[in-house]
């Protein structure tokens, strides 16, 4: 059980005016006149290199700008002339995108390598793609793609070489692939089969359920079983198979799910017994009086209790309570009842106990004990209390009464000097399975359940990171997926039935691909120094043998946020660029993720969120100064809060890039909190409803600093920004009020010196990017690449062998 910290992560300027981005007015004061200030924004020192790529200024589509839309803020009032972006089913909105669009078509049709890139992208993306196998009940599972599927397909087989047949194809219920497997789980038994689906890249998602015959592995779709209004929910079965707990919202309020922007508050958790409708469904868990509170459900291995985790924004922080289940009566057909526990209509409380009610630190369950002799049950859980490279603990789950069970723990993994202690697995026969994060590399150790002790470590096929596990306690086997940045990897087996001291993993499946070599690239990985003297990794990839002489076409990645680690792993689109170009392919470990724990997050969070940005700047300089690029070869992207990320380091640092490739941004940052889940984000970004906050976010919010740079070209890099139509956690208008804003600012008259393209790319029926089918990953990508190839004027340089 993850709680949910691992999701998710004043518009234009005045006219001509070069050191000054907008007016800004103090609130008036009520003893005298309004007192009129001009916020300053100190212009960059040099501007972009001129790419090979130009748009003149009076090829931008007229957008109109409403100059009465102003609001105060904490004695501040702010412009947003683009406000009226933010309805997305307005006909002048939808407008806006086709001009945007029509203008972005023009200008892609003149990168030379965008139908090459589409062509190699095709080629080497076109091979079997296999998910790390897991067993349920009697039969075996495992996700495939042969190879452009727009979804990939779940299987089952009864033995793991046994004849495969198809669960679940997502490719069959939609015309253009859009519909996507969004989530699932199976029963203790593994003889039904509840899993999610979403529809044009949405968030939101309907439940569905199958009956699997264990033995022919044929499965049936229940007949009314259908669930909808669920959003952020994981699907949790108690052990009689009779129903399972999942999360929902009230209904969306537009008739098209994940254009709507309105706020997500009131998540409730529900309880659903199969062959019952969903208005039966009760409600177990809901609180009001903290509408942003979010929760998570899972059963521990014995199946007696209820867990349930409560997160408040995306802080790796938790509540943790539990409901003994046999204190839950049942109904006349076995099912259990909670009828009586109903949040809105019951007359009793939900028995309830609070193991951990703060939100000081995380808390993920690993396993627990019965005690045995009279003893209180323990519970194992994974946890940063105290550790910021985290740590295991066990503690008494009878503490809870006293309102002491932190303090009841102790230690069955302490926290390592310098590894991020990840996550911990346990494997039936008592092993103790941990990941360990080491400089962005994993290792993988096998403990004693018992007692912590070291039994061995995992023999690592190289250096990687593991992309897939699966296992638990109910069996000793259990597999793991290894990958890197040339490789997508094998899945290895690891048996522990002889014991785990004498496991080995050995190969299951070797993942294969063609058209390149992994032996001709090499990966280096290099620390830089940030503007603090911070270290920051990086790892840089490219062709063996490559010159360093500041002309390599350069493709540098970024995120910095939400405790998320960029570890190794296999990217065609990244190899493509490498192959296509002769390229290098560099990704930095900015502060604000999650690579070395969670104070390596907090240097990157809320009021620490510059350090990101200077952290990203440190790197790409090194890549010029160590020869890998100069300005006029360096692309940068990123997308969701690194969509962010490369926006503000454009506006701080024109001069070190460019193109800049924007996917999916968080860009106006004084009203992100106001969307779907924005105030979730609170907790990296702060509130801008929060003075001090306000003052922290303004400086770097996108949306808020564009303004032209004072020497050299006086111009900002190429921009493509890229949204899909129905992405509800980062909603399009971050990205549109942006793009307005850069064209107005920076391309607002005929005059003006902006010659490198300014443009945005909308997908239709396209979300965030989970479950996004494979021909629109492909032309994107290649639209994305050959638009930077173009900026760069990089060449052609692939020849097939």
């Amino acid at each position: 059980m993850r709680s949910f910290a691992a999701v998710l992560g004043a518009a234009a300027g005045l006219a001509g005016c070069l050191a000054y981005r907008y007016r800004v007015f103090s609130s008036q004061n009520r003893a005298g006149p309004t007192v009129v200030r001009l916020r300053r924004l100190v212009a960059a020192s040099a501007g972009a290199p001129q790419g090979s790529l130009t748009v003149p200024p009076t090829a931008y589509p007229a957008v109109r700008r409403d100059e009465s839309v102003v609001e105060e803020l904490h004695g501040q009032l702010i412009a947003d002339p683009y406000r009226w972006l933010e309805d997305p089913d307005s006909p002048e909105t939808q407008a806006f995108v086709a001009a945007q669009n029509k203008l972005t078509s023009s200008v892609l049709e003149q990168c030379e390598a965008r139908e090459p890139f589409k062509e190699l992208f095709t080629e080497l993306f076109n091979y079997e793609k296999y998910g790390t196998p897991y067993k349920r009940g009697q039969r075996y599972y495992y996700s495939h793609n042969s190879g452009l599927q727009n979804q990939f397909v779940i299987y089952s087989q009864p033995s793991l070489d046994g004849e495969a047949r198809v669960l679940l194809d997502p490719n069959t219920l939609s015309d253009d692939g859009t519909v996507a497997l969004g989530g699932q789980s199976f029963s203790e038994d593994g003889s039904l089969y509840a899993y999610m689906l979403s529809s044009g890249g949405s968030d939101w998602r309907t439940i569905h359920v199958k009956r699997i015959n264990q033995e022919t592995g044929e499965a049936q779709d229940l007949e009314g079983e259908k669930l909808d209004h669920v959003k952020f929910s994981g699907i949790t079965w108690t052990h009689d198979n009779k129903g399972f707990f999942y999360a929902r919202y009230e209904e969306a309020q537009t008739a098209d799910k994940g254009t709507e922007t309105h706020i997500n508050l009131g998540q409730q958790v529900m309880y659903h017994v199969l062959g019952t409708p969903q208005s039966a469904d009760v409600t177990i868990l809901a609180d009001p009086q903290h509408p942003t509170w979010m929760f998570g459900t899972e059963v521990t291995h014995d199946g007696r209790y209820l867990l349930c985790t409560v997160s408040n924004g995306c802080e790796p922080v938790n509540k943790l309570w539990y409901v003994d289940l046999e204190a839950v009566p049942r109904g006349p057909g076995g099912a259990l009842d909670f009828s009586a526990f109903d949040f809105h209509s019951g007359k009793q409380p939900l028995p309830l106990v609070k193991l951990i009610d703060d939100f000081k630190a995380q808390w993920d369950y690993c396993g627990h004990q019965m005690g045995s002799d009279g003893s209180p049950p323990t519970i194992t859980l994974h946890t940063n209390l105290d550790a910021p490279r985290y740590r295991v603990v066990r503690g008494d789950m009878s503490a809870a009464a006293a309102g002491n069970f932190a303090a009841s723990c102790s230690d069955l993994l302490p926290q390592h000097d310098k590894d991020l202690l990840q996550w911990a697995s346990l494997i039936k026969g008592g092993t103790l399975l941990a990941c360990y994060l080491r400089d962005v590399v994993t290792a993988l150790q096998l403990h004693s359940w018992d007692s912590g002790s070291l039994i061995k470590p995992v023999a690592m096929p190289g250096i990687g990171s593991v992309g897939g596990f699966s296992g638990n306690h109910k069996s000793t086997e259990c597999f793991f997926s290894f990958t890197s940045f040339t490789e997508p990897g094998a899945i290895y087996r690891l048996d522990l039935a002889g014991g785990a001291a004498a496991a080995e993993p050995t190969l299951y499946r070797r993942i294969a691909t063609q058209g390149f070599s992994p032996d001709d690239f090499e990966t280096r990985q290099v620390f830089v120094a940030s503007k603090d003297g911070t270290r920051v990794p990086m790892f840089v990839v490219h062709r063996r043998g490559l010159q360093l002489d500041g002309t390599n076409p350069t493709l540098l990645y970024g995120y910095g946020g939400f405790n998320v680690s960029l570890e190794p792993g296999f990217s065609v689109s990244r190899l493509c660029w490498m192959l296509a170009f002769n390229g290098v392919y560099a990704v930095a470990n900015l502060r604000g993720g999650g690579e070395y724990g969670t104070s390596w997050r907090d240097a990157g969070s809320v009021h620490n969120k510059q350090n990101v940005f200077d952290d990203f700047q440190a790197c790409a300089q090194y890549l010029h100064d160590s020869r890998y690029s100069s300005p006029h070869t360096l692309a940068i992207q990123g997308g969701s809060n690194g969509g962010l990320l490369v926006a503000a380091c454009a506006n701080q640092r024109p001069d070190l890039f460019q193109a800049v490739l924007a996917q999916v941004g968080v860009m106006d940052m004084l009203r992100f909190h106001k969307f779907t889940i924005g105030h979730a984000w609170v907790s990296d970004y702060g509130s801008p409803d929060n003075a001090k906050d306000f003052e922290c976010i303004l400086k770097y919010s996108p949306l808020h600093n564009v303004r032209p740079p004072a020497g050299g070209t006086k111009q900002y890099p190429a921009f493509l920004i890229t949204t899909g139509s129905h992405d509800d956690r980062v909603v399009p208008l971050h990205s549109h009020k942006l793009t307005a804003t850069l064209q107005h600012v920076l391309a607002g008259s005929p005059d003006s010196p902006q010659r490198n393209p300014l443009l945005t790319r909308v997908e239709v029926r396209a979300g965030h990017g989970a479950g996004k089918p494979t021909s629109k990953v492909i032309e994107e990508t290649a639209d994305m690449f050959a638009f930077a190839a173009a900026c760069i004027g990089a060449k052609w340089r692939h020849t097939k062998a």
